[in-house]
């Protein structure tokens, strides 16, 4: 087969590669919380990548190997897990270009050898068994890869690497398009799809024949290139010829040397002799250089490598660069030496005999080095120049010459000086072949002087450490306001803007009838259906505030306390109780009789109802009553059973039904047993065999009926231990306290709860991390509450991450709570993005971080925030995440009022709370000083509500309050296909560990186990080590904590669990290894079998849960798509079911009744209202009633031939009324999902994502809550706090995204309390080795975010300068700028920040958005009002001050208030380049493929304003290069002269001996702010402004990256130096208005799509009311422009 038959096949591949890249998601490879998924990287990508670095100098091999370990360093510290693989084949593909083989050889080398990191480099190429087995043993999530390299054969070889990859279900991440941030990598991320899968299966024998081939060519192409060089010499040979010169140089050197030492002997040596033979066979010599001229260039390389040797990196950083190339008649002895080079170091590799030390392997070749020697010596030495090598350099350079001589044998080189014996220039001629220095002058470096007292107070003793401007300096005198454009006069740019409250949609503003009807509608539909926890609405009084002791303290002298009301209360309480249990005690005599005749015909039936009446009762003596007749029950039921039954296995569940009654009794109501009872609970033990226990009970009870028990064989058979804990684990009792607490009415709290009472009591903080369902919101209730009491002034802010929650918890708070208030405030109100209800004015207020952040930060709100009791924080370790993580540390630290924070999933919460406790021991002070100032007294003469405020108690202590107990165990089963059907297998949590895991870490803190797997872990255990010499003190019934116990507690199971563990992790230490090992083995599942479609197979899943009554469940998927369409297959395989047994004619029949309803309810139409008399009024009713009845009976048939049979839909139809269902069906009538979603419900099925509405969502909830729903399918949006708890979890789509935390917080959802003892967690679709990981890892830890950006700086001096309070706006300010979560701990990173701060302050300043004196000036309010879209904010304000819109926004005629069509796209082109960014892999952008409605790439700006943008992007470069000059002082020069992850080091001694060193490494220079490896490529300061990627520039400790700069580049350059385009969806959808162009060619998934619309047009909404507010004409063009485009792109969107 010829490359040109295979290129069919290859543009096959091609074409499936570029279709799904153009699909690829950007986003964080090491996902929101810094936990890595195990991933592959592809060395030669790596390799690549690196090697087109646009500053590294061809042949510099230290300045790639610090890339290369920069990058790889950089992905270890953000916590990454890979592994590198080079494969053999590919190496093929470099012979072309032999200069890159050696230094291939070497990076591997080196990695393998001076590195931990795990390189792989075994396989020969992707299709190799071994890559197979290497696959499914280690099972990556992805490959990071590149899809183009340097040559077409190299591209084609990358593309069987993905191609094969996805067949094996492992993902692809672009190394390409890549960026890193200070905590994050993100990359184009293209997941593994069916559709991929089945092209390989379908194509696999062509794509191997295609491979083979190619690899086959690159072979022959090798010995191509390779023949005209060593022509002369078979393979053999040479390689022999090889061999003996390591040989003769280890008799040189027996003791061994540093590889650069080596390498250049055995090179120079060989490759003279190579030359040698070839010129003497070569016709065409005259073209290239001579043998004696080569020898001079082998010399020079020689001394190179000793300057190498001896110089340290910082003084090899001052080299002068030298521009000129190699001219080309050595063109030729240089591919042969790179040739040697590569032969040598693949030989060392192999040669374990001889001691070379590779530590510097990095640096064996330094071209531009050897070309500044070079061109000394045939230029200025010529020329006249005579300088000394220095005596050091000299005689080790000989030593090193005459081993070349030694090693060349037969071939005379030369002696070692003259370096020079011939004439020859070995360098093309350039007109400055040095790299000129600048002639331009660097300005002088230093900060703006800002006199506030901000920046005084937080610099600090950092000012004294960086240099400042005079006052006379030119950057100091030019900042004089400019010359504004002339239509820009009567704008107001410092008139204060309206905040974000004022301007989000308001349920209180306005007449509007509509909006009022549907805020009429909202609160209706929020009463009826009423509080979903079932709890009662409870009216609050206000109360006087009373300074509250603890709870414990307020027991003594409680007969002292008790007043005449209190005696009352109580009097009444104990009536209202009595009367309680009359009414059950009469319930139960009524209906007891009914339950034992139900319980006989039908016992399990009846033992339901009698366990649902139980729930009911409050009497505790009628539930005693009910618990024995139940047991009596069971007896009965169990004896029966067993006659009929025999010896054949039996029904545990009546068993089980005994046990429960006789635990509750035992543990319940022990205070009512009487003799006759526990004779009675005797017997049943005897019954079920469990002897030992009746001795328990009863130690002087005789044996009776022994002889008829025995008969029968009615024993469980087995012991009651083990009985309970393998059949009853789930019903075992918890640890409960009896004793009620008086502070809480429906149950009686655990110890950790009353301590967060007491918190709250206290008016303390607290970090609270429990998990999911364990109770801790209740505190945040109880927190309310006690702020509602205590005042009508005093607020209670509830912080949720997400508008779903924000809905949720407003919705149970108005229902639980009622308040008569004074009028124009209410209780509860909602403030999000989009809507706010009665937010200034409510007393509990429910929003999301990013809006209560707009009010603390508003100068204008403070007042409010003064109100503020208490704050509480749900899902706290949102800290972590990628989005919005820095607003909830502004949160926490700016807040003075105490805290509660909510979290399942913090792993340091230690570490959180002392910096909590930082925080607030620094408001203590602050506020102390605050008191000491002068009171500010407000415009009417008052004292202001702080000041109040200090002399009320407050407490400054920050609590962590930790429970790790579940209420519900979780039990996890993987699912398999067997014989095209779907079985579960049970995942035991110890078989996720490894021997070596358990050894290092022990058993992670959160692996628990249920007391069936406790049982499992033992009987494992007694069967791996058949002498286990503890096997007896183990065993369940002699376990000390079980021995002859009646009621095991959960407890006393989870004492049995921790002692298991503790003897397995013992049994490790003690040498039993082995041992240990085979239980883990016994316990890890068989491998699990799956379809390569399992979305096929889903609705097959969903069928097996609900006959195995698995359901209410929840699937989790990460992908918006996959969300829906799962949905819709279970929803198409139940029609599918239906339609099958319905009759053929069953359509027909429905359609014929449909026209039949349709003319009757017409002829129903056609009935006068006023009849003419009363006879034919009396007819005409007649004929009335007759139609109604028709219509009736005919929308029966109807509904009847419609009907859904049970099994064909999911839905409980009991669950809920028919007119709350239409009212749910009515919510979402008009919205976008609507139908569809309406049409799934009906079947029981709901799909929840983030890109549904609101009502969308709510819909789904409520549904699932009210359990109406039993399938829903989600991404994680239900992970986040939502309250959907249901009998099981389906984990069914494998992602980057389910890690540990998401893991917890989703399998967190299964076992609803009160409903489920017991939480089922599947696995579908998910690798093993995956499962084992999530059971085994700790959830991520939180370590902050980088904390500033300008806005935010901006917005933070608004607030300390225009705020009311000033010493309380500064505290606040200095507050969020002091305690960074990032910084904590860590005063290098402090330091730092604070010097940002100061860039920060400077930039401000000379874009005059702040005066010297930190006061905002100009368009500072409209740059603040769009801080989230930064650096776009501050370049649209250019545009306006340059009047480039006014230029733009031209009417259609003069006078006319109205744009043309051109107008409006130009403007939209604009704003889509600012705002909104997506962008486009740069693969796409020279692909063929086909857009039909949309251009896709986003075109250029208009050229006036790409000039704006450039012109600011030059400016705001060479103020951020200046700034990183002057932080550079605080780098760790002793860092940034070792390589970052191999920590080799090139430091020492400057050589001052030597003439010529100090000649050639004599560049003025500034290079201070530019790593010294990367000045080895001629890098310098003033190159900052060039380079597009600085972070691979500029010195690594500084700890600030190019994500700091507020640069602005429309098109990225991507790592292969490509165009990376915009994408163009805001302006496609402006001209066509069709999410469905969007998602054909815009390739943006529909959901996706319109979320990224929605915030386009919320940003038109926000600029066009800004605009309208700072101008004062009403007709000016660009307000007028700006309304008219905000106006259409909403209306177009609402079309959608």
């Amino acid at each position: 087969m010829g490359l040109q038959e295979c290129m069919k096949l290859l543009e096959k591949m091609s074409g499936l590669i570029l279709n799904e890249i153009a699909k690829a998601n950007y986003s964080s490879l090491l996902n929101d919380f810094v936990e890595s998924e195990l991933f592959l990287i592809d060395g030669d990508s790596l390799f690549i990548t690196c090697l087109n670095n646009e500053r590294l100098e061809p042949g510099q091999n230290l300045h790639f190997f610090y890339l290369v370990e920069r990058y790889l360093f950089d992905l270890t510290q953000k916590g990454a897990q890979f592994i590198v693989v080079f494969f053999k084949d590919f190496e093929h593909s470099y012979f072309e270009m032999p200069e890159l083989l050696p230094l291939r050889t070497a990076l591997i080398l080196h990695l393998q050898k001076n590195t931990d990191i795990n390189i792989q480099t075994e396989f020969s190429g992707c299709f190799s068994q071994e890559w197979n087995c290497f696959l499914k043993e280690n099972c990556p999530y992805f490959l990071l890869v590149l899809e183009e390299g340097m040559t077409d054969l190299q591209t084609y070889l990358f593309y069987f690497y993905i191609i094969h990859s996805w067949s094996k279900r492992v993902s692809i991440a672009l190394l390409s398009g890549q960026e890193i941030d200070i905590l994050r990598v993100y990359a184009y991320f293209v997941l593994s799809r069916h559709r991929n899968q089945i092209f390989f299966q379908q194509n696999e024998k062509e794509m191997k024949n295609v491979y083979q081939t190619l690899i086959e060519h690159l072979k022959a192409s090798n010995d191509k290139t390779l023949k005209p060089l060593f022509d002369h010499l078979k393979c053999d040979i040479l390689e022999e010829e090889i061999y003996w010169s390591i040989v003769q140089l280890q008799d040189l050197w027996p003791k061994g040397s540093d590889i650069r030492r080596v390498l250049c002997v055995l090179s120079c040596s060989l490759t003279l002799k190579m030359y040698h033979h070839f010129l003497e066979k070569d016709t065409t010599k005259e073209l290239l250089a001579s043998l004696e001229e080569v020898q001079d260039l082998c010399r020079m390389h020689c001394l190179s490598v000793i300057f190498q040797l001896h110089l340290p990196l910082s003084q090899r950083a001052r080299a002068r660069f030298i521009t000129s190339s190699w001219k080309n008649s050595i063109s030729t002895f240089l591919k042969m030496k790179k040739w040697c080079e590569f032969f040598v170091l693949k030989n060392l590799d192999s040669s374990e005999t001889w001691n070379v030390d590779l530590t510097y392997i990095c640096d064996i070749n330094d071209d531009p080095l050897w070309k500044n020697i070079a061109y000394y010596y045939e230029t200025e030495n010529r020329q006249g120049l005579q300088l000394d090598l220095g005596k050091a350099i000299e005689e080790e350079y000989k030593d090193l010459w005459g081993a070349v001589s030694h090693m060349a044998r037969e071939l005379h080189v030369g002696s070692p000086l003259p370096l020079r014996v011939t004439t020859q220039l070995f360098l093309q001629s350039n007109s400055s072949p040095i790299k000129e220095e600048t002639q331009k002058k660097m300005p002088n470096l230093g900060f703006i002087p800002v006199t506030s007292p901000i920046v005084r107070k937080f610099a600090g003793a950092i000012l004294d450490q960086v240099p400042f401007l005079s006052s006379d300096d030119p950057v100091v005198t030019s900042l004089v306001k400019h010359k504004e454009f002339h239509e820009l006069v009567h704008w107001h740019s410092h008139k204060p803007l309206s905040d974000h409250y004022e301007r989000t949609k308001c349920s209180s503003e306005g007449n509007s009838p509509f909006f009022l009807k549907q805020i009429q509608k909202l609160q209706a539909f929020q009463q009826r259906l009423g509080n979903l926890e079932g709890s009662s609405t409870k009216t609050i009084v206000t109360q006087s505030v009373q300074a509250k002791k603890e709870f414990g303290a307020s027991k003594k002298n409680k007969k002292s306390q008790k007043s005449k009301a209190d005696i009352i209360i109580k009097e009444n309480n104990n009536r209202l109780l009595a009367r309680e249990e009359q009414k059950d005690s009469e319930r139960w005599t009524t209906l007891s009789s009914s339950f034992e005749g139900e319980m006989k015909e039908n016992f399990h039936s009846g033992i339901t109802k009698l366990e649902d009446f139980l729930k009911s009762c409050k009497s505790k003596s009628v539930k005693f009553n009910v618990e024995m007749v139940g047991l009596n029950a069971s007896l009965n039921a169990w004896r029966e059973h067993c006659r009929g039954k025999g010896k054949v296995t039996k029904d545990f569940s009546i068993a089980i039904h005994m046990m429960k009654r006789i635990h509750s009794m035992m543990e319940r109501y022990e205070e009512f047993l009487q003799e006759p009872d526990k004779k009675k609970i005797s017997r049943c033990l005897r019954y079920l065999g469990f002897d030992n226990l009746v001795k328990t009970l009863d130690p002087t009870q005789v044996m009776e009926d022994d002889k008829n028990i025995k008969k029968v064989h009615y024993a469980v058979g087995m012991g009651p231990a083990r009985f309970q804990l393998q059949h009853m684990g789930h019903y075992l009792f918890r640890n409960e306290r009896k004793d009620p607490d008086p502070r809480v009415k429906d149950f009686i709290p655990d110890t950790w709860q009353r301590e967060l009472l007491d918190v709250v009591d206290n008016n303390e903080s607290a970090v609270i991390v429990a998990p999911t369902s364990s109770g801790k919101t209740y505190a945040s209730y109880y927190c309310m509450e006690k702020v509602l009491r205590e005042s009508d002034d005093g607020v209670i802010v509830y912080v949720a991450p997400t508008k779903a929650l924000v809905n949720q918890v407003s919705t149970v708070v108005q229902n639980r709570f009622t308040k008569h208030l004074p009028e124009g405030q209410v209780l509860c109100g909602i403030f999000t993005r989009d809507y706010r209800h009665y937010a200034l004015n409510c007393q509990v207020l429910v929003t999301v971080p990013a809006c209560f952040e707009i009010l603390l930060l508003s100068p204008n709100r403070q007042a409010w925030v003064e109100k503020i009791r208490y704050v509480i924080f749900d899902e706290v370790h949102c800290l972590g995440g990628q989005i919005g993580a820095e607003i909830w540390e502004h949160l926490l630290v700016m807040i003075r009022c105490p805290f509660l924070a909510l979290s399942a999933t913090i792993s340091n919460p230690e570490h959180l709370t002392e910096w909590l406790q930082s925080v607030k021991r620094y408001w203590q002070e602050a506020e102390k000083r605050i008191a000491n100032s002068h009171p500010s007294v407000g415009a009417r003469g008052c004292i202001r509500a702080s000041q109040r405020h200090l002399k009320e108690k407050k407490s400054y202590r920050v609590r962590l309050v930790l429970y790790e107990e579940r209420y519900n165990d979780l039990e996890k089963y993987v699912c398999t296909l067997q014989n095209d059907d779907i079985a579960f297998a049970h995942f035991h949590p110890c078989a996720s560990l490894t021997i070596d895991h358990i050894e290092k870490y022990g058993f992670p803190s959160d692996l628990s186990l249920s007391p069936r797997e406790s049982i499992q872990l033992y009987d494992t255990m007694v069967k791996a080590w058949k002498t286990w010499p503890k096997a007896k003190e183990f065993c369940p019934e002699e376990f000390v904590d079980f021995k002859n116990k009646i009621v095991i507690t959960k407890m006393d199971a989870r004492k049995y669990e921790a002692a298991l563990k503790e003897e397995l992790s013992n049994w490790i230490k003690n040498g039993q290894e082995n041992e240990a090992k085979k239980v883990l083995g016994i316990l890890r599942p068989a491998s699990v079998s799956q379809s390569d479609d399992m979305d096929h197979t889903f609705p097959l899943l969903v069928e097996k849960l609900r006959k195995m009554d698995k359901l209410p469940a929840l699937f989790f998927l990460f992908k918006i798509s996959d969300v829906e369409e799962r949905a819709r297959r279970v929803c198409s395989a139940l029609e599918e079911k239906q339609e099958r047994r319905q009759p053929a004619n069953a359509d027909k029949e429905v359609h014929m009744l449909t026209n039949k309803l349709k003319k009757v309810k017409k002829s129903m139409g056609k009935t006068p209202t006023v009849p003419e008399n009363a006879l034919k009024r009396s007819s005409r009713m007649d004929q009335s009633i007759v139609r109604e009845a028709e219509h009736m009976a005919l929308l029966k048939m109807l509904e009847k031939k419609t009907e859904i049979p049970p099994d064909c839909t999911y839905a409980d139809l009991k669950m809920i009324d028919p007119e709350t269902l239409q009212m749910m069906f009515d919510q979402i009538k008009f919205s976008r999902k609507g139908g569809e979603m309406k049409n799934l419900s009906r079947r029981g099925i709901g799909y929840h994502h983030g890109s549904l509405g609101a009502k969308e969502r709510r819909f789904t909830e409520v549904l699932f809550r009210k359990g109406f729903l039993r399938v829903v399918t989600a991404t994680g949006t239900l992970a986040l706090g939502i309250n959907m708890p249901c009998k099981s979890v389906v984990f069914t789509q494998n992602s980057i995204y389910l890690d540990a935390l998401n893991y917890r917080q989703m399998s967190g959802r299964a076992g609803r309390r009160g409903l489920d003892f017991l939480g089922n967690v599947f696995f579908y679709d998910i690798p093993l080795r995956k499962i084992e990981k999530l059971f085994k890892s700790n959830v991520p830890e939180l370590k902050g975010q980088f904390p500033f950006s300008l806005s935010l700086v901006l917005r933070l001096m608004l607030l300390a300068t225009r705020a009311d309070d000033v010493p309380d706006a500064e505290a606040k300010v200095l507050s969020v700028l002091n305690h960074s979560l990032l910084s904590f701990k860590k005063p290098r990173i402090n330091e730092m920040l604070k010097l940002y701060f100061l860039f920060s302050m400077q930039f401000l300043i000379k874009e005059e958005y702040l005066d010297c004196e930190g006061n905002p000036i100009g368009f500072a309010g409209l740059v603040s009002h769009l801080f989230y879209e930064e650096p776009s904010n501050l370049l649209f304000v250019s545009f306006l001050r340059k009047g480039l819109f006014h230029k733009l926004c031209q009417p259609t005629k003069k006078g006319s208030k109205y744009f043309s069509q051109d107008v409006m796209e130009k403007l939209t082109l604009v704003l889509a380049n600012l705002f909104g960014r997506v962008y486009v892999p740069a693969k796409v952008l020279h692909g063929n493929l086909k857009f039909y409605q949309s251009k896709v790439f986003l075109e250029d700006l208009p050229p006036d304003f790409d000039a704006v943008l450039l012109e600011y992007n030059t400016k705001v470069k060479k103020d951020f290069s200046h700034f990183l000059i002057i932080v550079s002082r605080f780098s760790d020069m002793k860092q940034e002269h070792q390589l970052p992850l191999s920590k080799i080091e090139f430091t020492g001694k400057e050589c001052d001996t030597s003439s010529l060193v100090s000649h050639l490494m004599n560049c003025k220079e500034s290079r201070s702010a530019v790593s010294p490896f990367v000045c080895l490529s001629g890098v310098t300061d003033q190159d900052l402004l060039q380079v597009r990627n600085i972070d691979s520039v500029i010195l690594r400790t500084i700890g600030i990256t190019s994500f700091q700069a507020p640069v602005l580049y429309l098109q990225k350059i991507d790592s292969l130096n490509r165009k990376v385009p915009l994408n163009a969806y805001a302006l496609d959808f402006y001209k066509h208005g069709s999410l469905k162009g969007l998602e054909q060619d815009n390739r943006i998934i529909e959901g996706e799509a319109y979320v990224l619309l929605k915030n386009f047009s919320l940003i038109l909404q926000a600029i066009s009311v800004s605009l309208r507010e700072l101008c004062e004409d009403e007709d000016d063009n660009v307000v007028l422009a700006f309304e008219q485009l905000s106006s259409s792109f909403k209306a177009k969107l609402d079309k959608v």
